[in-house]
């Protein structure tokens, strides 16, 4: 998937005036992909997470949406899904480049599928970081989060958490490009006129995209469960297995990635091969989280012999849903224990 964030290094230097032809006219592209192992397997992958991608997040964006009652909890699911499904919805010219080894599709679809990718990944982690949160108020603030968690206000906070992704995905606009060389059009990161730049993106990416949401996803975490414990209100994980199956997802899918990423910034000290390849491979893996989230809403959202029982609209709606049911439940036997407690002061 070198069409999203593959680093091409090479300096093409030559004098123009040595050829008295064309270079397409010298070298003729042949693309090899899908005589290689690995590019066959890394594409059969892509293609399946387009497949289970574009249909899983349709039907949740569709069930959540127009199925469901709108809360605060379904706010949440739907704006992942909406996430999912855009990045889905353009990953075949990433496929189709895999297949030609070769960019045909312009320098605005070269910027545009780039800065969907990282759209996805700031959006993602940033309602990942917003539930988070959510869940962290609700429980330590029961009353306070019980007459305060809107829809209304659900949806402002995801308006902005968008907003911030967008304005995170614009380096991808700037410095992505086009180029022909050798017979070959490529799109490719463009940072030789800003000589620290590279490191500068790189660098806030894995910071603001990765390090900063996780520690306060767990920091989180660790005030939710503490609470509980001290509580005893509760010994039910069930209002946090789906949205710690999320969290899990996103960093074991994102990791490989932005490792890659890293190394990059030395590529002189290491292998080319082996960056070109763990960058195929840590992008195929990125990718594949947008069609795991439907797949945990569905398969997180029972017991297991129930899941076979009920339908697919009935595994989703008790998924998305039940994490709210319980969290009512908490919050309205906190409120009334606060109530109680405020009488004795």
């Amino acid at each position: 998937m070198e069409s999203y964030d593959y680093d091409y290094h090479e300096n093409y230097t030559y004098e123009e005036n040595n050829f008295t032809i064309s270079e397409e006219a010298v070298f003729q592209h042949r693309p090899t992909c899908l005589k290689e192992i690995l590019c066959v397997s890394l594409l059969g992958i892509n293609v399946l997470i387009f497949l289970l991608g574009f249909c899983g997040n349709a039907l949740v964006i569709w069930i959540s949406g127009c199925k469901m009652k709108r809360t605060v909890n379904t706010t949440w699911y739907l704006s992942l899904a909406i996430s999912d499904f855009v990045f889905c919805a353009f990953l075949p010219f990433s496929i189709t480049n895999m297949v030609m080894e070769e960019w045909i599709f312009g320098r605005f679809m070269c910027k545009f599928t780039s800065s969907v990718m990282f759209l996805n990944m700031f959006s993602s982690i940033f309602l990942l970081v917003i539930i988070s949160v959510d869940r962290c108020v609700s429980v330590i603030f029961p009353v306070w989060a019980q007459n305060q968690r809107t829809v209304k206000k659900a949806s402002v906070v995801v308006v902005l958490a968008w907003l911030l992704a967008i304005g995170l995905s614009i380096p991808s606009t700037i410095f992505r490009e086009v180029r022909s060389h050798l017979g070959t059009t490529i799109c490719y990161n463009n940072y030789t006129l800003h000589q620290h730049m590279h490191k500068i993106v790189a660098m806030s990416r894995f910071l603001v995209g990765f390090v900063v949401p996780f520690v306060i996803i767990i920091i989180c975490y660790s005030i939710i469960i503490i609470k509980l414990r001290t509580n005893r209100m509760t010994k039910s994980t069930k209002p946090f297995k789906v949205m710690t199956a999320l969290v899990a997802a996103f960093f074991f899918c994102w990791l490989p990635y932005h490792v890659f990423v890293l190394l990059e910034l030395k590529h002189q000290n290491y292998d080319h091969n082996i960056l070109t390849l763990g960058l195929k491979i840590g992008t195929t893996v990125a990718a594949a989280n947008s069609f795991l989230n439907p797949v945990l809403y569905v398969f997180m959202g029972n017991d297991f012999k129930q899941k076979f029982k009920s339908s697919m609209l009935s595994k989703m709606e008790n998924a998305m849903g039940e994490e709210g049911r319980t969290l009512s439940r908490y919050l309205s036997r906190s409120s009334s224990m606060d109530g109680r407690a405020s009488t004795h002061i």
